[in-house]
């Protein structure tokens, strides 16, 4: 069975793609978008399969 981890990125609307790349070269994948705190950011939530 696959087991995985998640996080929660803030997203600054500026640099959002760049944000998104660097986590993705990681592995992570992303699941959602939210809107944050404040206009200007959003949050994003990301999944990658849990490493043994």
């Amino acid at each position: 069975m696959k087991k995985w981890e998640y996080a929660t990125v803030p997203l600054l609307v500026h640099a959002t793609k760049q944000i998104l790349d660097t986590w993705g070269e990681d592995g992570w994948e992303l699941v959602q978008v939210v809107p944050g705190p404040n206009p200007e950011q959003l949050v994003a939530y990301l999944k990658r399969e849990k490493q043994a």
